[in-house]
């Protein structure tokens, strides 16, 4: 849908209606000033070389003229997203585990840091693939559904942490399932998945999840990171080692079987990770082994101006009413005067046409140097674009993104919020109150990252990206609630403990060595009776210790 790119210039359109204004004052005038001279037959020879319907269609030219040139000013612009960018390729889903599992540093730094290098890295090299992102511990989320914008790829990537899932645990199948969901269910081929764990899995329908989605068409490539013999993990919030329900140690094995049997399963192979460059190529040249198909992409971020076809219709409309002529005989006394104004109006249009031009090549650059990763270049490239034209939104939103990726992440925000007064587009609106959502979101600044979540619902309600990313915001704001009101009647119970001085003291025993014995033992042969009723009620049961990482 066609906008604007410079709106605040339509209330120059206002103009009009005062020149309309003054032009029937003027007419009115005009026909007073003729009564008052007397004699019509006289008024008549006098202006019989008079044109009366010249003087008004050059008016009305003179007028569309001006409007165009505010609309040219304004600059309508459509989206190239209706223009297809086509390449061969395939769809490739990352699934990425973020349990606290993988914060274990048997891989340097960790698991977690090391696999995200892995994917930026494959995804540098998936050059004519879309690529979809889902991150999943003891629940699954669509970080990023199926897109050619490897930039914004790498950027969530870079993003996912083990707060992205509020819900601990590993949970596979549940990862499989999603990915499987983004796929087009009507294709048999051309699908790929990328699951990268260490195995740990606490589901037991992976395989038989894995079997199905390799009937429907979907090659899964395994990755293990992690060491057999296993590491202790580090709570992220304690900075202590983590321990299980009994306070014992936990100890985090590579499951390589499980990783195995579900890319079996699925025509796939399984890769342990040894080498960031050698995992890369065994991935890339398996894909090389799969049909391609062709692949059509959408780009919101160029858009086609249309600000030259006013500008000649309002240079026509001008040189149309240059060869007007007011007077029926002789000579225009306006000839000097008319082809320097329709000159400047055209210098005028041209100078606005190179500057827009300018803008875009910077901000092209701009984004190419973001794609390398060459986030300061990127933002030489955006503020030059901006010192020439501050009001540039798009500019402006893509600052933002690398500031974000350059670690500035207050800048970034303030970036974002510029970005969002001067876009006007719905869409591209809610894009920047999404990507401030994310900024502010790994800053921990919860209740205004779920504020600026909000807003991108408001402006565009299917955005599933921000809808999940606002509850799990939601999810980590109740958490950190429940963990302040914690602290908070631990200190109250610290508080309220009794002096020991005026504890009152224990009163001993009454009973005899032989009483307390008999006692003890009705007690212990009370137990053994329970027990054995609850045997018999649940034989088979056997609790299986809930795990967290």
């Amino acid at each position: 849908m066609p906008t604007f790119q410079h709106p605040e210039y339509l209330l120059l359109l206002l103009l009009i209606l005062v020149i309309a204004g003054i032009f029937i004052y003027a007419l009115s005038y005009k026909r007073t000033v003729i009564k008052k001279l007397g004699d019509s037959e006289l008024v008549k020879l006098l202006t019989s070389n008079h044109n009366a319907s010249a003087y008004i269609v050059k008016f009305l030219l003179i007028t569309v003229a001006f409007g165009l040139l505010i609309l040219a000013l304004a600059n309508i612009r459509s989206a190239i997203g209706s223009e297809k960018v086509s390449r061969n390729g395939i769809d490739v889903m990352i699934a990425l585990d973020v349990s606290k599992s993988m914060l274990a540093q048997d891989i340097k730094p960790s698991r977690l840091d090391r696999a995200k290098q892995l994917l930026s890295r494959l995804v540098d090299k998936l050059k004519n693939d879309r690529v979809g992102i889902v991150v999943f511990a003891g629940k699954a989320y669509l970080q990023m559904p199926l897109t050619g914008d490897h930039a914004a790829a790498k950027m969530y990537l870079n993003a996912a942490t083990t707060e992205s899932v509020p819900t601990q645990g590993t949970v596979i199948g549940d990862a499989l399932k999603l990915c499987n969901t983004s796929f087009n269910p009507k294709e048999k081929k051309y699908k790929a998945l990328i699951l990268i764990s260490d195995g740990e899995d606490h589901d037991e329908d992976a395989v038989k999840i894995a079997t199905q989605m390799g009937q429907d068409g979907v090659v899964i490539y395994t990755i293990g990171i992690g060491s057999p013999q296993g590491s202790p993990i580090i709570d992220a919030t304690t900075g202590l080692l983590k321990t299980d329900t009994d306070g014992n140690t936990v100890i985090s094995k590579l499951n390589e079987t499980s990783l195995q049997l579900i890319a079996e399963n699925a025509s796939g192979k399984y890769v342990l990770f040894q080498n960031t460059d050698q995992v890369v190529n065994e991935i890339t040249s398996q894909f090389d082994s799969i049909d391609k198909r062709n692949i059509s992409d959408d780009s919101l971020m160029n858009y086609k101006s249309w600000f030259r076809y006013f500008l000649v219709f309002a240079f026509v409309f001008l040189i149309i009413e240059f060869f007007i002529s007011e007077k029926k005989s002789g000579k225009n006394s306006n000839l000097k005067l008319k082809p320097a104004l329709v000159i400047l109006l055209v210098l005028t249009g041209y100078n606005i046409s190179a500057q827009i031009k300018n803008e875009k090549q910077e901000i092209i650059k701009g984004n190419e140097a973001y794609k390398k990763n060459e986030f300061l270049n990127a933002l030489d490239a955006y503020s030059r674009v901006l010192q020439k034209n501050p009001d540039n939104g798009i500019a402006k939103f893509n600052q933002g993104n690398a500031l974000f990726r350059a670690d500035k992440k207050q800048e970034a925000v303030s970036a974002f919020e510029d970005a969002i007064k001067k876009l006007n587009n719905p869409v591209e609106k809610s894009n920047a109150f999404y990507n401030k959502g994310v900024v502010l979101q790994q800053d921990k600044k919860l209740p205004e990252c779920i504020d600026a979540y909000k807003n991108a619902l408001k402006l565009e309600p299917a955005n599933e990206d921000a809808r999940q990313n606002l509850q799990k915001a939601l999810q980590q704001q109740k958490q950190q609630e429940k963990q302040d009101q914690k602290q908070d009647q631990n200190k109250k119970k610290q508080d309220q403990k009794p002096d020991k001085k005026n504890e009152p003291k224990l009163q001993q025993s009454k009973l005899t060595r032989k009483d307390a014995e008999e006692k003890l033992k009705a007690l212990m042969e009370q137990e053994k009776n329970l027990q054995d009723k609850l045997h018999k009620v649940n034989p088979a049961s056997v609790s299986k210790p809930e795990k967290d990482w």
